[in-house]
């Protein structure tokens, strides 16, 4: 056995797994008789996983993402062996520990500390080993004070930091985590971080479950995408974290799409009128970025009436909040407001944002135009029509030199050409 075989200590090799869902019920025995002499099984078979292989050597931070229902947490529940697959194997070399679901292993009638021994006991540890680690779980926990009451007069909040330090703190080979990270209020998030930046330079072996990209580039090293059931993606986790970005985009866009019914359409979309019957933002460069790029866009619309107009757009971080808006440098020079066109008609400008000063983050661009009663006048604009986030356009940024950081603010000129 070569030496890369031996550090292997989860591997999954070719697992299919699926559900009978009923489709009726019956409920007599002639009704299972008559349904099976015609060949109605009374059931659809939902294939969850289709022949999933991947490794996990020792030492690795392995993060599995992908949408709901994509079959993540079927897949740790058969890594855990609470499911068992229809087919292929799963081999785990060591005592593997998992936190899936909160509640399981855990009786409210008993105390907190009844529950440790309980929960320890489930996952195979010996009483005196739980002996061991008993005060490092009630000290992450910090709820010393209250592990002689019962489960069920904790909080949802305790029972979750209870369970979790059970599970973190465990002396198991492997750490299988699923959508945990968010647990516990700051101060416990805080402490919760510390304990996974530590478990990264020891090298425990982890594996994690998660929507959040920036824990998967924080502290993975490995990482796979699970789409419809199947490997979509394996590579590292800025890789993982780009796909699974434009995957969610390209769905929400499919998503707008099926909300359109075949019933009559607005004649104006939303933020146009029949001043401004159109006002459209278009995504020229692609919508996943690094920060030596930069995303280009068209901001283009129509004006009916001979009105002074201009536009301005604001970039908002989706997501922490947040936003600084720019004012088009075509429009405003030396505090004195020039307008594109006088002149009703169509125009149209391409415009490029450097993101050299953009953290990780996920961001959107919406617009406003204007116009002016009063062009020697600082400040006075009034919005005729808008691009709001219903209509905005998205874009991500994701660097491996870059960290999930707020949005930084840097002015420049944007503007790059005027058509119209």
């Amino acid at each position: 056995m070569t030496e890369e075989k031996k550090d292997v200590v989860v591997k999954i090799d070719h697992v299919s797994k699926s559900f009978k869902l009923p489709v009726e019920s019956s409920t007599s025995l002639k009704t299972l008789l008559i349904n099976w002499t015609k060949g109605i099984k009374g059931y659809t078979e939902q294939k969850v996983l289709k022949d999933i292989s991947f490794e996990v050597q020792r030492g690795d931070f392995f993060g599995i993402v992908g949408r709901n229902g994509a079959g993540k947490s079927t897949l740790l529940k058969i890594i855990s062996q609470i499911y068992t697959p229809d087919s292929g194997s799963v081999t785990v070399n060591g005592r593997l520990v998992s936190f899936i679901e909160l509640g399981v292993g855990f009786n409210p009638e008993l105390t907190g500390k009844e529950n440790v021994y309980l929960n320890g006991a489930m996952l195979g540890f010996s009483v005196t080993e739980i002996d061991e680690m008993y005060d490092d779980i009630v000290e992450f926990a910090d709820l010393k004070e209250f592990m002689n009451q019962k489960l069920k007069n904790y909080s949802s909040g305790m029972q979750v930091r209870l369970a979790f330090s059970v599970a973190i703190k465990a002396k198991g080979d492997v750490l299988v985590l699923d959508e945990i990270l968010a647990v516990g209020d700051e101060a416990f998030q805080r402490k919760s971080n510390d304990y996974f930046m530590q478990a990264k330079r020891e090298n425990r072996t982890i594996i994690l479950v998660t929507h959040d990209m920036g824990a998967v580039q924080k502290y993975a090293n490995k990482a796979i995408m699970i789409k419809d059931g199947e490997i979509f993606m394996a590579g590292s986790p800025a890789e993982i974290a780009n796909a699974y970005s434009q995957t969610n985009f390209e769905q929400s866009q499919k998503e707008e799409e099926n909300k359109k019914d075949n019933t009559k359409k607005e004649k104006y979309k939303p933020g146009t009128s029949v001043l401004l019957p159109k006002f459209e933002l278009k995504a020229i460069s692609k919508d996943i970025l690094k920060s030596n790029e930069e995303f280009e866009f068209e901001i283009s619309y129509k004006v009916t009436k001979d009105i002074p107009t201009g536009v301005g757009f604001s970039v908002l971080d989706l997501t922490s909040g947040g936003a600084y808006s720019i004012i088009d440098d075509g429009a405003v020079d030396h505090e004195i407001f020039k307008p594109w066109n006088n002149k009703k008609g169509q125009f149209k400008k391409i415009y490029k944002l450097p993101l050299k000063s953009f953290n990780n983050r996920d961001f959107m661009i919406v617009a406003t135009a204007f116009t002016s009663s009063n062009l020697g006048v600082k400040g006075d604009f009034e919005s005729i029509g808008f691009v709001g986030t219903d209509r905005g356009l998205k874009f991500y940024v994701r660097d491996d030199k870059n960290v999930f950081g707020p949005l930084l603010k840097e002015q420049g000129k944007f503007a790059k050409e005027n058509g119209n």
